[in-house]
């Protein structure tokens, strides 16, 4: 966005709380750093605002980078966020997709996926543990006491997102929430493979897990929606070009080609549209797509980012607006 930053949270807060409004379920933050694709590097002390502000809807970062973190220092800020919360969190975890964001903090990529099975074990024990023992190859505790502990038992609900086909079995089998990012193709592998997963612990393999009362699988999408499409394409477009400029900027600036996941996502937001990654036109037409998408691919939850690139406070506010009242009643999926 082109606000000062102080302005940029005071309208986030203003749309979180129209979020919540609208009925939505979670609202979720990213985490990265040095970088114009997020303003909030330090997510935990953002979701403090924002449980303040609000009351109803869970809120959670998506993800933790648990690399640059202290499992010890981030097992008591997970504790104090779900009871400032009062028991809304949801914690997302993942090891980071960015190298220069992770080089920032010294921390090599070639051992992330090391450190983060690491970081995440002892993150969990921690949680539910009045002691926190443990002895991992990057971290290591010992008697440490877990003074605080979460509201929620034995801890807040676990999301793991993936846009690696190959990775999501792993995440079925450790029965985590799951959310992928990629078009319909890379979705649909990502998605299938996650349950083939979460069967193999005895778990149902359909589509029709009892979310919230048991596991989410999910997709992330640019929604846009406008009184009409070229209204919708009007805000969509320079928007999206924002935000994909700011994706790929650390890549750029260092002369590197980005990762696969990167390079799948296309610069121009019709051809988003035509992979599904986007969902932008008139409600009829937002409708239909969020109806095709959710049957095609089995899922039971879906992450609507209404807000994004250089949108403007006001066209995002009104997305949402059309979104959850010429939408969200007549999707039934949308519960």
């Amino acid at each position: 966005s082109d606000l000062a930053l102080s302005e940029l949270f005071d309208k986030r807060l203003e749309y979180v709380k129209a979020v919540e409004a609208a009925g939505f379920y979670s609202y979720h933050v990213a985490e990265h750093h040095a970088t114009p694709l997020n303003l909030v590097p330090v997510p935990g002390v953002y979701l403090g605002a924002v449980a303040n502000a609000t009351s109803t809807i869970r809120l959670g970062p998506l993800v933790y980078l648990l690399p640059l973190y202290s499992p010890l220092r981030l097992i008591e800020e997970i504790s104090i966020l779900d009871h400032l919360s009062h028991g809304r969190l949801d914690v997302g975890v993942g090891r980071g997709v960015s190298p220069f964001e992770l080089n920032f903090h010294k921390v090599d990529p070639a051992s992330s996926v090391e450190i983060f099975l690491d970081a995440l074990e002892a993150v969990k024990y921690g949680l539910t543990h009045e002691v926190l023992d443990h002895d991992g190859k990057h971290f290591q505790y010992k008697d440490v006491p877990m003074e605080l502990r979460p509201l929620q038992e034995p801890h807040p609900p676990i999301w793991y997102p993936s846009s690696n086909p190959d990775v999501a079995p792993i995440i079925g089998e450790g029965g985590y929430n799951f959310v992928t990012l990629g078009g319909m193709e890379n979705a649909k592998k990502s998605i299938d493979n996650y349950k083939e997963g979460y069967a193999k612990r005895g778990g149902p393999s359909g589509p029709a897990l009892d979310f919230p009362g048991g596991t989410a699988i999910g997709i992330s999408r640019h929604i846009v929606v406008g009184e009409t499409m070229d209204e919708a394409m009007r805000i969509a477009e320079p928007a999206y070009s924002r935000w994909h400029t700011s994706l790929m900027k650390l890549w750029v600036d260092n002369k590197v080609e980005g990762p696969a996941f990167a390079r799948s996502i296309l610069k121009d937001v019709q051809s988003a549209i035509e992979i599904g990654t986007d969902i932008v036109g008139d409600p009829a037409t937002v409708a239909a797509e969020i109806e095709r998408q959710i049957e095609e691919l089995g899922v039971n939850y879906m992450i609507c980012q209404f807000y994004f690139g250089n949108m403007t406070h006001e066209d995002a506010m009104r997305s949402l607006e059309l979104f959850s009242t010429e939408i969200m009643p007549k999707v039934s999926a949308l519960g």
